[in-house]
């Protein structure tokens, strides 16, 4: 089977949900999938305990607490971290799917080339599927990219002052 490049990107909810539903379904399906999780850096989201507690797939952080907060040459140094490893990884052979969940953040923030993303994006095998999550996709990336899905936000109750909910949005 021929892998293609997916994007799910834009300022609505859900981009690392149907990221996820991508690894369920591939898990499902007897692939051997992993999640790097760029700029994200809380073990208790939903995902994580599913995956310790069902061994369904693999998720990896490099950020270790809130990157609101962090300071900008410890994130520089989490995402060159979590980049060696996706270059490792995707070329590995062991996967059939890989996720980079919100590495457009990390481009959004500066703390990664658009360029290095590129080449990664070429570079990947040939059967590997590719999954990236996170809003403000560049465009060099959406062009080389098989599925572009936006997901645009037409309401959202954080707007209305409800804090993030456990199982929904963590």
């Amino acid at each position: 089977m021929k892998g293609l490049v997916h994007i799910y990107t834009g300022n609505g909810k859900g981009k690392t949900t149907a990221a996820l539903g991508l690894a369920l379904r591939a898990t499902g399906q007897g692939m051997k999938v992993i999640v790097i999780q760029f700029l994200k850096g809380k073990a208790d989201c939903g995902e994580h305990i599913f995956t310790a507690k069902y061994n369904a797939f693999e998720i990896v952080q490099f950020t270790h607490g809130n990157c609101f907060v962090l300071p900008e040459e410890q994130l520089k140094e989490d995402v060159e971290r979590a980049i060696d490893f996706t270059h490792k990884t995707i070329h590995s052979g062991k996967y059939q799917m890989v996720i980079l969940d919100e590495v457009f953040i990390a481009i959004r923030r500066r703390l990664l080339q658009t360029e290095m993303l590129v080449r990664i994006v070429k570079s990947k095998p040939d059967s590997l599927e590719l999954i990236l999550t996170g809003s403000s996709a560049p465009t060099e990336i959406r062009e080389l990219a098989d599925y572009v899905t936006d997901m645009r936000m037409e309401k959202h109750p954080y707007l209305e002052g409800v804090a993030a909910r456990k199982g929904i949005e963590y």
